[in-house]
């Protein structure tokens, strides 16, 4: 295949994936635009854009539309990778409402949830009361909610072996000095299962050429 091929091959790709390869987008552009912050004004500024109890508590809606638009680590490239293979595969089966409805549903509950655990783990005075003011921002959720939902895209036996790895990969962290942002990717892996009503009928065989594999920790 030449050059030609295989950018037309790309960019079918992309195009068959509209709402990932935005947002992937997005996040180019506000990672550049962080690298061009100092790192103090930096973190004050994604602070104002997280979902933490103090932002939550002020301005909800904002702060769980924001922080799915940002991300701390200033690497950019993880995220293009980890796009194009679970989130990219995923809104060709679903369709890009579907998909987007998994990644919402992650995005936010698991948000709303792990965060009302921290908020409880402070009043029990189990966690400091500067942690309501938390840097809690990024797509990890959403990602973790549609890893999970690909398992049912795999078809019987390798659906379990993919299930199995998933739940090794978000749980081992609990496991090992948890904390509450990873308490709330093993809230998304549960809730991308919950989302099977939203995949019934979409077929399990999957395109040889967009077999998901498990991110690495």
């Amino acid at each position: 295949m030449g050059t030609v091929g295989v950018r037309r091959g790309v960019w079918t790709y992309v195009r068959r994936a509209p709402g990932t390869y935005v947002w992937l987008g997005i996040l180019f552009v506000t990672t550049v635009a962080l690298h061009h912050m100092s790192p103090e004004f930096e973190q004050h500024f994604l602070r104002q854009r997280s979902t933490n109890i103090h932002e939550l508590s002020r301005t909800p809606v904002r702060v769980l539309v924001a922080s799915a638009m940002w991300i701390d680590s200033g690497h950019w490239v993880p995220y293009a990778l980890l796009f194009s293979v679970f989130h990219a595969p995923a809104e060709r089966w679903l369709g890009t409402a579907r998909w987007l409805a998994v990644c919402a549903l992650a995005h936010v509950l698991a948000s709303l949830i792990s965060e009302g655990v921290l908020l409880k783990a402070i009043r029990d005075g189990m966690a400091p009361h500067s942690a309501v003011n938390s840097l809690d921002i990024g797509v990890s959720y959403a990602l973790a909610g549609v890893v999970a939902v690909l398992t049912y895209r795999i078809a019987a036996p390798w659906r379990y072996a993919y299930l199995a790895a998933v739940l090794v990969l978000f749980g081992l962290p609990l496991a090992a000095g948890p904390t509450f942002t990873d308490f709330g990717h093993f809230v998304a892996v549960l809730i991308g299962l919950a989302c099977y009503p939203l995949v019934r009928g979409r077929g399990e065989q999957r395109d040889p050429k967009e077999t998901p594999a498990a991110p690495r920790g």
